[in-house]
């Protein structure tokens, strides 16, 4: 049998952990190893007895004493925005019509977007992260340059243009018709290709009118396999601004709700100010709340509650919201998204850290049996962590005695420099970054 022996401390969740004493939630092997054939994962347990599977002629890529773990997932990302992080606002419609649609007129040149997307994925994989879901811009040439960029590197990412047809520039604005024939085509060019999804992408019902939502609502009839994604009950404004421009509607959420764009493949960006009525219709369609603790804090949009609709049932993502987001690392994403949970009174273990950024977001977009794990048959999308990366980070971990520990200790000073390699389906990818 030929393929690669990826030799190390491994660790993989097999279920969301109830608590930090939860170890019947992962599997962890001191000296273990995967055996990575044709890009999927043939073999995963204690180095001896996979390196005896895999023959004495397989190369072994030996990571010891880092940790191996799956591929790190983020399931809410705008790529054209790159540029555009670190930008000085107040609040979300100020920043949008400040910076970020100053910065996505740019994509309707197709070599400047295909320039960012190229550095964009790079910059994911420097950080650990395999698999996004991404906005691209209201231009199909960023679609296709993202795919394109995705593609070259086989990556399993999700994206879509987004749809806007008001309450933006005119050169950012498209008309329901053409959003459908654009979104259309993109669709027959993208999805189900190679290891990309497509995501139908209303950006948000504010720069939307009910006629693009009829479009986005006819779109999803016509392709149930497509994801929906779309932002929600972000900023208080927003959500004042976006009542007035549907007044027949209950709530936000049920503007959503009214044109069919929620279900199980339906990722919703923030989900901050909801009410019990939106939570609920939210558990009923199995929608997905996704949580972007920097976004949030940056744009002082709020605090997002996790217990308020674990309780009720809503199924949870994590992401990092570039640019809103201030860092690209789902490590200091999840360091403050701890932040956040302790300004709740809510707890946030290390394990359940790193169940949501591999395992549970895979959960979120469907996609467990592929990615965001490290069991047999899977991609082998894997991400290997020093958490001895820094000065810093040596010290602590001299007095660190546990497991639970080091991963705290990763969330907590760990950034791109604690990433020591990255495979996308099994092929290392950092070391050529």
């Amino acid at each position: 049998m030929t393929g690669l022996l990826i030799r190390g401390r491994v660790l993989t969740f097999v279920d969301e952990p109830r608590d930090i004493a939860d170890t019947s939630s992962y599997r962890y092997f001191e000296d273990g190893a995967l055996l990575v054939v044709d890009g999927r994962i043939a073999a995963l347990g204690d180095y001896a007895d996979v390196a005896r599977t895999a023959g004495v002629d397989t190369p072994v890529a030996d990571h010891r004493p880092h940790l191996v773990l799956a591929g790190l997932i983020d399931a809410h990302i705008h790529f054209p925005q790159m540029q555009a992080v670190a930008s000085y606002a107040a609040q979300l419609l100020e920043w949008l019509n400040t910076y970020t649609f100053v910065e996505e007129q740019k994509f309707a040149d197709e070599q400047h977007a295909q320039f960012v997307a190229e550095r964009f994925l790079d910059e994911l994989l420097r950080h650990g992260t395999t698999t996004v879901a991404a906005y691209c811009s209201v231009h199909p040439q960023s679609v296709d340059a993202f795919f394109r960029a995705a593609q070259h590197r086989n990556m399993c990412v999700i994206g879509g243009k987004v749809m806007m047809d008001r309450n933006a520039p005119p050169a950012l604005c498209d008309t329901p018709q053409l959003s459908y024939d654009d979104t259309t085509a993109l669709i027959a060019r993208w999805q189900g290709t190679g290891r990309l999804h497509y995501a139908i992408t209303p950006r948000f019902a504010i720069t939307s009118t009910p006629e693009q939502m009829e479009m986005s609502a006819a779109l999803v009839r016509e392709h149930p396999d497509c994801y929906v994604q779309t932002h929600l009950s972000e900023n208080r404004e927003e959500i004042a601004l976006t009542r007035s421009l549907y007044p027949d509607a209950p709530d936000y959420t049920g503007i959503y709700e009214h044109y069919g764009l929620l279900g199980r493949k339906t990722l919703l960006g923030h989900c901050i100010h909801l009410s019990e009525r939106e939570m609920q219709i939210m558990a009923e369609t199995g929608s997905v709340a996704v949580f972007c603790p920097t976004s949030n804090l940056f744009l002082g949009s709020g605090l997002f509650d996790r217990e308020k609709l674990r309780d009720h049932g809503v199924r949870i993502a994590v992401a990092t919201d570039i640019g809103g987001g201030t860092s690209f690392s789902m490590l200091k994403t999840m360091d403050e998204a701890y932040k956040i949970l302790q300004l709740r009174g809510q707890r946030l273990s290390p394990l359940h850290s790193f169940y949501m950024m591999t395992l549970g977001n895979a959960r979120a977009l469907s996609l467990e049996d592929r990615i965001g794990t490290l069991e047999r048959g899977t991609d082998a999308d894997i991400t290997i962590l020093d958490s001895r990366a820094t000065p810093a980070m040596r010290m602590r971990m001299d007095a660190a005695r546990t497991l639970q520990e080091e991963l705290f200790v990763l969330q907590t000073m760990g950034d791109d420099r604690a990433v020591a390699e990255v495979y996308v389906a099994g092929s290392p990818m950092k070391t050529e970054l």
